[in-house]
């Protein structure tokens, strides 16, 4: 018959410990688990190490020689013999108490961040697993010693204390005292999440958290959380990166997003972050910097794709496979002339329902709805409304294609003042 016990971290955080004999060894200051860079062979961690407390001496011991025993409600824990854990285990492991219990984590279901009050952990024939945090009221009674009588109490009245547990594959701990942990593996959770839950997520975080877990993801993923985090947020992560890493990021972004971001920062640091980008993003952003605040270009994305009048759809579409644009420069594709002078729109609807031998003068729409780099934004969401358009392309004086602007800035930008006027 396999023996299961079910313990709470709670209830054997401050209890003594002993030795077989009965002989006192100390008190127990916390559990330590196997971190989420280790190889676990299940989702729920295996308890590695104890944290005992005696005459002022912290030692820590190999959890795989203690024993935890339930007696009529009473917890016991007890040593068959005391092995010291080894260093690697010291510094890696996950500290429950320091790590976890009253720390914010991230529930990666409900996509928020929580607070843990207690760790449900159990003991069987193989070992001791942490398999759940307590985020619930429950968790709270239980650490000042009032849960069993209040449950006892409302049973009575056919009432309960509900539960609210989180399994402990379904969420990610963010608060690490031991920096020794490897970011890019500890948050690796995390970076399954949708760029614009982990952007809320870390927007609620204090600095140093949220600036460990934007360190942790790749530039890419990082590129995408930055395009939607306040620009408060925005500056302050970009002040807690490198210069060389925070360029290595914009490199990834849109330009005009990257123009945005820099209207909070200081002319010297924009100017080191340019000089550290890549030559044609840095150029492309340097390109929209020179536009008033006012101004249509200040909004538009220099990210679009023009082709000329005479290639074929089947080009367009070698020529799309190969590029593999973002799906808001799909919106509109231009037609402009050897000069880049603006002749005409299509969209990715004639692209796909048109045969491949058809050149695009056949389907192109001549003389289209524009907007001037230098005209004022207070005119674009009439155009948009009026038109129906989920993209406009934006001219210089002389009609050369400069960008377009997307329904996604303008709304942005009405935004943004509808914040800034209240």
């Amino acid at each position: 018959m396999t023996t299961i016990t079910t313990f709470y971290l709670s209830r054997i955080v401050g209890i003594k410990a002993y030795d077989s004999n009965g002989k006192y060894i100390g008190i127990v200051k916390d559990l330590l688990v196997e971190s989420e860079s280790s190889n676990l062979t299940s989702g729920h961690p295996a308890v590695t190490g104890i944290k005992i407390k005696q005459n002022n001496q912290i030692s820590y011991y190999s959890f795989q020689q203690f024993q935890v025993e339930k007696n009529n409600g009473k917890i016991k824990i007890i040593a068959s013999q005391l092995n010291d854990l080894p260093e690697e285990n010291i510094n890696n492991d996950l500290s429950l108490v320091e790590s976890v219990l009253d720390k914010q984590i991230v529930d990666l279901n409900g996509r928020k961040l929580v607070r843990v009050n207690d760790v449900r952990l159990v003991s069987l024939v193989n070992g001791t697993f942490a398999v759940a945090v307590d985020i619930g009221t429950e968790g709270l009674l239980r650490r000042i010693g009032i849960a069993k009588p209040l449950k006892f109490g409302l049973s009575l009245v056919g009432s309960d204390i509900p539960g609210k547990f989180i399994n402990w594959e379904d969420f990610e701990a963010i608060d690490f005292s031991n920096l020794n942990i490897k970011l890019s593996k500890t948050y690796k959770k995390l970076q399954t999440l949708h760029p614009s839950d982990l952007a809320d997520i870390i927007e609620e975080l204090g600095k140093k958290a949220s600036a460990d877990i934007f360190s942790s993801l790749n530039d890419e993923q990082a590129a995408d959380v930055m395009e939607e985090l306040e620009p408060e947020t925005q500056v302050q992560i970009l002040e807690s990166l490198s210069i060389e890493k925070a360029a290595d990021v914009l490199d990834k972004m849109p330009a005009d997003e990257v123009a945005d971001i820099f209207e909070g920062l200081e002319d010297e640091k924009i100017e080191l972050l340019l000089n550290e980008m890549e030559e044609e993003a840095s150029q492309d952003v340097r390109e929209l910097l020179v536009y008033p605040d006012h101004t249509v270009g200040s909004i538009m994305s220099s990210e679009f794709m023009s082709f000329n009048l005479n290639m074929t759809i089947e080009e367009v579409l070698a020529e799309l496979r190969r590029t593999k644009p973002e799906s808001e420069t799909l919106y509109n594709l231009f037609v402009t002339d050897e000069n880049e002078v603006l002749l005409a729109t299509f969209s990715i609807r004639d692209v796909v329902i048109s045969p491949p031998d058809i050149k695009i003068n056949q389907i192109m729409r001549p003389s289209p709805v524009h907007l001037r780099d230098y005209q004022k934004i207070n005119e674009v969401a009439e155009i948009v409304s009026k038109y129906n358009l989920l993209a406009i392309p934006v001219v210089d004086n002389k009609n050369v294609l400069k960008g377009m602007v997307v329904i996604d800035d303008v709304i942005e930008d009405l935004i943004r003042k509808r914040r800034t006027n209240k």
